[in-house]
């Protein structure tokens, strides 16, 4: 038999060192916002969302998952978009003198216990549809609220004259409580050509990073507000239609652009005994000896 092939240490440590790269941009936002750099705190959020992006991909990629890497990226995801964006909106918008701290914490607990589900029924598996809002796309769309609030579209039009204390406060709520939702929110497509999801996909990527550049602070809020507002269309049009769960149908399984290779690394799965019969069975017969569907014997036949 062909010894298996090892992935390389370097390629091992590389979907990881994306992982510890975002801890290291959310504690840096953190850092930024308790001294008031609110700009730059959105931008260190917004970088840890890409790095976050991508360390599943090059795991699957490199067939280098682990359940330690699963483990990592979550405990990862609670700080750079749990604390760090509830934290960002605390020291930028609330009151510091009341009890606004109170919609850190459920903020931060809502966001700790998605989490800790997403690893129980979701985690290790290619899927098209979360459960419950993901907090990179919460974190995201807290972290860009003060840059939107900077643009001429908010200062100068009607959006600016809206009672926004109480709107943040009531985002932050909302937000909690869709990251431990049942409500269905589809997942990034893979980068592919193959189908019209894969390259739509690969179009909105390629449209998200020119916005990055060129319109970051007008356009990166209403995105996350709208994507926000796209689960709970969903779940109302299912809702309405009497459409089954996505969760009930399959379509968080393994989709089939996955590898053999990468799924048996996913799920464990090994080689069943029964696969192996017709070799035994042949080998017995060489040997002059019944096969294990032909009863047991204590030596060979006459």
């Amino acid at each position: 038999m062909r010894r298996p092939r090892l992935p390389r240490p370097s390629l091992v440590m590389l979907p990881n060192g994306f992982t510890l790269g975002s801890l290291f941009f959310g504690i840096f936002a953190i850092v930024a916002a308790a001294r008031g750099e609110h700009v730059r705190a959105g931008w260190y959020i917004v970088t840890a969302g890409f790095l976050d992006m991508f360390d599943g991909r090059i795991a699957r990629a490199t067939n280098t998952g682990s359940r330690f890497g699963e483990e990592l990226d979550s405990l990862v995801d609670a700080i750079s978009f749990g604390v760090a964006p509830a934290l960002m909106m605390y020291f930028a918008e609330l009151n510091h003198t009341g009890w606004d701290w109170i919609f850190v914490w459920l903020y931060v607990a809502c966001a700790v216990m998605r989490l800790a589900r997403f690893n129980v029924e979701q985690a290790g598996k290619s899927k098209t549809f979360f459960q419950g809002l993901p907090s990179p796309a919460a974190g995201g769309t807290l972290a860009t609220y003060y840059w939107f609030s900077q643009t001429n579209l908010y200062q100068q039009t009607v959006i600016g004259d809206l009672p926004w204390q109480s709107i943040l406060r009531f985002l932050m709520v909302a937000l909690a409580f869709l990251m431990i939702s049942p409500v269905p929110y589809p997942a990034w497509p893979r980068f592919s050509l193959r189908n019209w999801y894969g390259a739509f996909g690969t179009l909105f990527f390629v449209a998200v990073i020119v916005a990055l550049f060129w319109l970051p602070k007008q356009f990166f809020f209403p995105l996350g507000v709208a994507y926000v507002a796209l689960g709970l269309v969903i779940a109302i049009v299912r809702g309405l239609f009497d459409m089954p769960s996505p969760f009930e149908n399959g379509d968080d399984a393994e989709d089939d652009e996955t590898p053999v290779l990468a799924q048996e690394a996913a799920s464990g799965a090994r080689r069943r005994p029964e696969d192996d019969q017709p070799r035994r069975r042949r080998r017995h017969r060489n040997r002059g000896e019944r096969g294990p569907d032909q009863g047991t014997t204590e030596g060979p036949t006459p």
